[in-house]
């Protein structure tokens, strides 16, 4: 299994060489704590911190 990254540019947390939302090779294997937007339009977390697609997000890295 690789390791899980996550972006320094969107917070996108994926596997691979970039990232699978924005395509930045920034990104970092450190992180804390994750959030899962299943429903951007509902959901108020995601509104609050701007997140506007699907997906899996890193709310801290290190």
């Amino acid at each position: 299994m690789a390791k899980q990254k996550a972006c320094r540019i969107c917070n996108t947390i994926y596997e691979g060489d970039k990232c699978t939302n924005c395509g930045s090779k920034e990104s970092i294997e450190g992180f804390k704590g994750r959030i899962v937007v299943v429903n951007p339009e509902k959901s108020e977390i995601a509104q609050k911190i701007g997140i506007k697609q699907k997906g899996n997000f890193a709310i801290k890295a290190r």
